[in-house]
């Protein structure tokens, strides 16, 4: 096995030709992946307040699954009191707020929710379960620019 240089590349008469210059490869890339976003960040407009008096207004919600929706369907209270519904969803979804964390959010914490805040959840479980996302396109009514706001995790009056 011979050792060294390679020969010159020739033509068809034998005669020495330039080499080619290297062709420059692009490294393949990785169409950019889509990343599902499951839980959304919410601030309260008014706050629960828990039975030590402290408030806790930021919060986070998770994407309703099926069983989310289908569960509290055998929930006794539910079915004797279908708005009843609600309080059950919004306590299987929201898996933070404040001080408190899954488990200790439930259908009690929920039913001592300010009326304002009920509201502000149950849109913004609408908004992000049937939607798909809590942003909104826009525009500009003065130059008609547009862009795009989060519509989740507003204070009042912001969202």
């Amino acid at each position: 096995m011979r050792r060294g240089p390679a020969p010159a590349p020739v033509d068809d008469a034998g005669e020495e030709v330039a080499a080619a210059p290297p062709v420059a490869v692009e490294p393949v890339r990785e169409a950019p992946r889509h990343v599902l976003q499951t839980e959304f960040d919410f601030v309260l407009p008014r706050g629960f307040v828990d039975f030590s008096g402290a408030v806790h207004r930021n919060g986070t919600m998770r994407l309703a699954t099926a069983r989310d929706e289908l569960l509290p369907l055998h929930d006794d209270r539910v079915r004797e009191n279908p708005p009843y519904l609600t309080v059950v969803l919004l306590a299987r979804v929201i898996t933070a707020l404040g001080d408190l964390e899954g488990d200790e959010i439930n259908a009690g914490v929920v039913e001592r929710f300010f009326a304002s805040d009920l509201a502000f959840l149950q849109d913004l479980y609408r908004r992000i379960n049937s939607e798909g996302h809590s942003r909104a396109a826009v525009s500009c009514p003065a130059c008609h620019e547009r862009f795009s706001v989060e519509l989740a995790g507003g204070r009042l009056g912001e969202s």
